[in-house]
């Protein structure tokens, strides 16, 4: 397995961690619990998504320059 492909496997199981921490903030200010760490619950995995995600974003761009610069060559 390729670099690539383990962060496209880490981006697709980060995103079920982040909508199961919603879920959870949702149940939480349903019942009315004042808990600070409920609501950053959501926090790391999206923190993580976003790296991940810019990372997979970006990497079209870098390797069409790469094969670019490798055929002037």
């Amino acid at each position: 397995m390729t670099w690539n492909m383990w962060i496209r496997q880490i981006h697709r199981w980060l995103s079920i961690a982040f909508t199961l921490a919603v879920i959870a903030n949702i149940i939480a200010m349903t019942q009315q619990v004042q808990a600070l760490w409920v609501g950053l619950l959501a926090l790391v995995p999206l923190i993580l998504l976003l790296a991940s995600g810019l990372y997979l974003f970006a990497l079209p761009y870098v390797t069409s320059r790469r094969t670019a610069g490798e055929t002037s060559r």
